[in-house]
């Protein structure tokens, strides 16, 4: 039997590993603590420097590429209610971005719906202003777009990229002219949707404009962003700033592959943006709202305009549209866009309700003004 020295003795053995086991872990668990929090703060810092990174590259290599649009020499109301502090002759309305060494410049053709002289101010690296006087502009009657011609040499282009390709989620850069004051004005946000339809009315024309298959985002667009290129994180433009919905947080692009096609289009063309016409006005009715009326689903005519293929076809103000080339129309399949897959010359066949009747017309597309 072990003396009672001895058992003490033990006892206080086991009784200091106890300690200094406690100890340890206690020790490394602090330790790791410290290494996982140091870590996680190292991590967030990096991610933060990256996005933010990300935004101030896009912006230094597309600031010399996008313009802002005014009108020349024309003093015109604020229609923004603030003070004007700038002493120019110009007054901004929108903006455009640089699509060609040679200077064309892309921006919405609702930007240069007035009769008037426009002029492009590019903003130097200095912070001065560089002008040019637009030579020539080219409108896209099936688009809210508009090319602009001006006399220079060695500008910037932007890097156009694929729309086709977008992602709800994704970042987008909105670059613009805000408020027809603010210049180069910076906002971020996502994609929210895409295929989106809305029907912005023209204020020099006072007419909505049916646009389909847009880009909708959450960056701020306000009035004067109009024209302006939405981007990438990598700096390619994916769309072209163009409508602003009564929501906050919603605004609305064009799609870029549609203003490539429209370039490619103006560059075989010699210059030229060449668009079939029928040469009505219209407001959709739809399934419902027929229903509702005793009248068929169509396109209602409010107007016709002289000499056009419609009018040489005999439609009236009026009448109700139900069928162009064979195809009905719907809220899906809606006469603008049926016109887009056609050229100008081809003959169409339209079907027409009126009074009761149904009566089958016939056409020859004619060619849309593009100034």
């Amino acid at each position: 039997m072990p003396s009672f020295k001895k058992l003490t003795s033990l006892i206080l053995v086991f009784a200091l590993g106890i300690v200094v086991a406690v100890s340890g872990l206690r020790l490394f668990g602090k330790q790791l603590s410290s290494v996982d929090l140091s870590s996680d703060k190292v991590f967030q810092k990096e991610r933060v420097v990256d996005e933010e990174s990300v935004v101030i590259d896009v912006v230094d290599k597309l600031s010399p590429s996008v313009v802002s649009i005014a009108i020349k020499n024309r003093q015109t109301a604020n229609p923004f209610s603030f003070p004007s502090t700038s002493k120019s002759e110009e007054s901004g309305i929108g903006t455009g971005f640089v699509v060609s060494t040679d200077g064309l410049i892309l921006t919405n053709k609702h930007v240069v719906s007035q009769n008037a002289d426009y002029v492009a101010i590019i903003k130097n690296s200095d912070g001065t202003d560089k002008k040019y006087d637009v030579s020539e502009i080219h409108k896209d009657s099936f688009n809210d777009l508009a090319i602009l011609q001006v006399d220079a040499s060695g500008l910037v282009p932007v890097e156009l990229g694929d729309s086709d390709h977008i992602k709800v989620g994704q970042k987008v850069i909105a670059i613009g002219n805000a408020l027809g004051r603010f210049e180069n004005t910076v906002t971020v946000g996502v994609v929210s949707g895409l295929g989106r339809g809305v029907a912005p009315i023209d204020p020099a024309t006072g007419v909505a404009e049916r646009l389909d298959d847009l880009i909708q985002t959450d960056a701020a667009i306000n009035p004067g962003n109009s024209g302006g290129p939405l981007l990438n994180s990598a700096g390619q433009a994916i769309g072209i700033n163009t409508a602003v919905a009564s929501a906050e947080n919603i605004g609305f692009a064009i799609k870029i592959n549609i203003v490539k096609q429209l370039i490619s289009d103006f560059n075989t063309s010699g210059g030229k943006i060449s668009r079939p016409l029928l040469g009505v006005r219209y407001t959709h009715i739809s399934k419902d709202t027929a229903l509702l009326n005793d009248v068929p689903e169509g396109e209602l005519v409010r107007e016709v305009v002289s000499g056009s293929a419609a009018d040489r076809a005999g439609v009236k103000v009026g009448d109700i549209l139900t069928q162009f080339d064979g195809q009905k129309l719907t809220e899906e399949d809606a006469l603008s866009k049926l016109i887009r897959g056609k050229k100008v010359g081809d003959e169409v066949k339209l079907k027409v309700f009126r009074d009761g009747q149904t009566l089958d017309l016939s056409s020859k597309l004619g060619e849309a003004p593009n100034q």
